[in-house]
């Protein structure tokens, strides 16, 4: 579908120049775009790239001198990722909207509003809600006595489990899979694990008499809050007696594990290939970086930024910035991380004297 730039513009809440009335019909990046396409150019970085294409509209930084960069009508965004953000969204395709497929098992007892969209090979257990304008891609199935909110996007080979609860408008990407049994297993006498870690690896780590993990299940379900976001492939967790949480607003990424009785709290983002152990609490606004982990039974506060690769072992107070393994405050790890490439060079100066 093609837009006029000023329209655009608009939805950006930005300025447009030039020929504003022309139609563009996608976006595209700068050296490859063609003269119906709308050129993001939204740092100086791209300028250049602009002569190698045939875009005659752009999306430029503040200051470009976009006649000179050969555009005949220009976009200003002063906060470029912000207008990504609402550019791909206008530009994006809408979902399909095909009703109810007739491959579709739907136990009777479910109850499903206006609007909603199901899938070819779906299986909704008994006394599933469904809330209006619900859109649900082929091959998910969901389990008895789960409810789904308003308007919420769940795509192909999507697992929801026993006890689980969606609020409104929560996205959640192929074969997510939400509401699974917890991590948790138990022996009859303590085992090495608990040994070692209440002594701190002191104990022998001897072979035990009985050595059955028995399973402890998982009752408590999860409770997703509103216009939450589940990458690809990503766990969470039941809890064991009480839910799971994750709070209003939060962004996990794909491949993502959250543990039993986690607390995740409202607009954190979770990055690729973070794990977060089961108890563990987690404060509004947290950033856990790629490959991140947090231990159990942990608490981290409001507005802590972890680092990618970092690995919490104690609690983390509301508002730092945490970095390496174990995790330490930013500042102490990049210190601490000089002084180790200081010391060949300190111990060869050493071994000279």
């Amino acid at each position: 579908m093609a837009h006029r730039v000023k329209d655009i513009a608009a939805a950006l809440g930005a300025d447009a120049f030039g020929a504003v009335e022309l139609l563009v019909n996608g976006a595209s990046e700068p050296a490859s775009a063609g003269p119906d396409d709308l050129a993001l150019a939204m740092s100086p970085a791209y300028g250049a790239a602009l002569g190698q294409g045939r875009a005659r509209a752009g999306v430029v930084w503040p200051g470009a001198d976009w006649q000179a960069l050969g555009l005949e009508a220009a976009i200003i965004a002063p906060r470029a990722r912000l207008a990504m953000a609402h550019l791909t969204q206008m530009l994006d395709a809408d979902l399909p909207r095909t009703g109810i497929s007739p491959q579709a098992a739907i136990d009777p007892s479910a109850q499903i509003g206006a609007n909603v969209t199901i899938g070819a090979f779906c299986v909704i257990g008994a006394d599933v809600v469904i809330g209006e304008g619900a859109w649900i891609a082929d091959q998910v199935s969901i389990a008895p006595g789960v409810q789904i909110g308003a308007a919420c996007q769940i795509h192909a080979g999507v697992r929801l489990q026993r006890g689980v609860h969606l609020g409104a408008r929560v996205i959640l990407h192929p074969n997510v899979v939400i509401g699974g049994d917890g991590f948790s297993f138990v022996t009859a006498e303590p085992s090495n694990v608990e040994k070692a870690r209440e002594t701190l690896g002191e104990a022998a780590m001897d072979a035990p008499d009985d050595p059955t993990w028995h399973r402890i299940h998982s009752l408590g379900g999860v409770v997703i809050g509103d216009d939450v976001e589940v990458g690809a492939n990503a766990c969470i967790d039941a809890g064991t007696i009480r839910p799971t949480r994750v709070g209003n607003g939060t962004k996990i990424d794909s491949l993502v594990q959250v543990g039993h009785n986690v607390i995740v709290g409202a607009h954190c983002l979770l990055c690729a290939q973070a794990g977060v152990a089961g108890s563990t609490v987690i404060g509004d606004r947290v950033v856990v970086g790629g490959k991140a982990g947090i231990a159990d039974n942990l608490k981290v506060g409001d507005d802590v930024v972890l680092g990618g690769g970092s690995v919490v072992l104690s609690n983390v107070p509301a508002g730092r910035v945490m970095m390496g393994y174990p995790a330490t405050k930013m500042q102490v790890h990049i210190e601490s991380y000089k002084a180790l490439r200081r010391l060949p060079r300190i111990l060869r100066d050493l071994a000279q004297r």
